[in-house]
């Protein structure tokens, strides 16, 4: 994940200026939308649920820019936000159509393949399958690591994880991807 850090913390100067702070998030938004986007569509699969949970995310963001307190780099925090919004979409959808995780990786895994959007050819479904076969936090821990290059201290502040966890979520993960992939 590429961010220009020195950006993030202009903007973040200007958006605690009441005369500067929407001019300030357009720019927070222009910065952050492709990223945070990815992050999402890699737990739902699917465009329009992660276009409609990014633009929630940065709605809920808006609303809440006054109790960033500064003590997270804005993008952990909008990070934080984004992933927050997924959860509790994962956890909803799981509660409206499906009783096991089975299931819900069905449901993720038709979504993924009837997605006018994904333009992957097999073996990228055949990716796509084995992270659905994770538990929901080595999911996440796997793509901010392998998609996004994502520091672990900052999935440390996002997730509210310690470091050496972060660490063994993802090794395990790595572990049953190998496992299914040599299962094939």
């Amino acid at each position: 994940m590429n961010i220009d850090r020195e950006k993030l913390d202009e903007i973040t100067r200007l958006l605690k200026n009441d005369k500067t702070r929407s001019s300030a998030f357009t720019s927070l938004v222009n910065m952050m939308q492709k990223p945070l986007y990815w992050h999402i569509r890699k737990m739902v699969l699917c465009h329009e649920d992660a276009d409609d949970l990014l633009q929630s995310a940065f709605m809920k963001a808006w609303v809440a820019l006054d109790n960033f307190r500064g003590e997270s780099q804005i993008h952990t925090w909008l990070f934080r936000i984004a992933t927050n919004e997924t959860l509790t979409f994962l956890a909803s959808q799981r509660m409206k159509n499906v009783t096991t995780s089975l299931e819900m990786e069905e449901v993720l895994l038709q979504n993924l393949r009837s997605d006018p959007y994904f333009n992957g050819d097999e073996l990228q479904e055949r990716l796509q399958e084995a992270i659905l076969t994770l538990p929901e936090k080595q999911r996440m821990v796997f793509n901010m690591k392998y998609f996004e290059d994502m520091k672990y201290d900052d999935m440390e502040k996002i997730l509210d994880t310690s470091v050496g966890a972060l660490k063994a979520s993802y090794h395990h993960a790595v572990k049953k991807i190998e496992n299914f992939f040599a299962e094939d």
